[in-house]
């Protein structure tokens, strides 16, 4: 599945909120898609059931921290807190797709990887960004 063609399929609701210019967000909702995808193949697999109900928590968490903070307003200490939630979700992840890399083609797990660690970058900047601005 391309991002692009995600995109199209995303309803106005979701790309009307203020937190889908924070490109991190729908970075990782289009993770947890591909999150989606990828437990169906470690489901197969007796061994990747534990990887799979794992993975697929820490990767909505990743979307549903962002999505928490941005509820709670951009200029609080709560917002950067759940930032920092989704980091973390977003480094247990990675974990968890590691581990599911016996189960996973190696591309697969590559990419969402890189894709994490995109996710990872842009929400640890927001977070100095808020930061710097709460101590102007």
């Amino acid at each position: 599945m391309s991002y692009e063609a995600w995109d199209e399929a995303i309803p106005p609701e979701i790309k009307g909120e203020i937190v889908w210019e924070f490109y991190a967000y729908p970075k990782a909702l289009f993770l947890f898609a591909l999150c989606w995808h990828d437990c169906e193949k470690l489901l197969r697999d007796p061994r990747g059931r534990k990887v799979a109900s794992q993975l697929i928590d820490s990767m909505g968490s990743v979307s549903a921290n962002i999505e928490e903070g941005y509820g709670r307003g951009l200029a609080t200490k709560e917002f950067q807190q759940f930032l920092r939630y989704s980091v973390a979700s977003a480094k247990e992840a990675k974990g968890w797709y590691f581990r599911g890399r016996h189960l996973l083609p190696a591309k697969v797990v590559e990419h969402q990887l890189k894709l994490l660690s995109e996710v990872i970058a842009l929400t640890l900047t927001e977070i100095k960004k808020q930061r710097n601005r709460s101590r102007s």
